[in-house]
């Protein structure tokens, strides 16, 4: 299954030049991520009530084109790298009227424990790492380059 979220941009998000502010995208990603989770049963309330977190390392994001108030983009995530302990996940971001490319992004995560001490979920959680492998196995076997912008 292919998660694909959909968002509406809201005024409030907008520079004065009208456009999406470059800041919110991290924010985009991250919903798109947390509500990407939640729809295989691992949502952060859920990850947190085992004991785990999953804090960001790094972001990168090019910016393609721009996207004004009253767009709606959808994001497309995949994992494009993923070992128990690590994992990187991918985004296209599109502009829904044209489809074009708004943005591309990738973002790098760790497990960690509630005490923010590193994990290996192959270790401590084979449910969770299968899910992740899971979603992992679907890009790595998908047609599209997703591993592009990973380097």
């Amino acid at each position: 299954m292919n998660f694909v979220y959909e968002r509406k941009i809201n005024y409030y998000e907008t520079d004065k030049m009208g456009i999406v502010h470059h800041s919110n995208y991290i924010r985009f990603l991250e919903e798109a991520r947390a509500y990407w989770l939640e729809s295989i049963g691992l949502s952060m309330q859920e990850l947190e009530r085992r004991g785990y977190t999953i804090p960001t390392l790094e972001v990168r994001i090019k910016y393609k084109r721009h996207v004004t108030c009253g767009d709606i983009i959808t994001i497309r995530p995949a994992v494009t790298e993923y070992n128990g302990l690590r994992i990187t996940v991918c985004y296209e971001v599109l502009n829904k009227a044209n489809a074009s490319t708004v943005i591309e992004a990738m973002t790098k995560h760790c497990f960690t424990s509630d005490k923010l001490k590193p994990i290996n979920m192959k270790k401590h959680d084979m449910e969770i790492y299968q899910k992740f492998e899971d979603l992992f196995s679907l890009a790595k076997n998908s047609e599209e380059k997703w591993t592009k912008f990973a380097q």
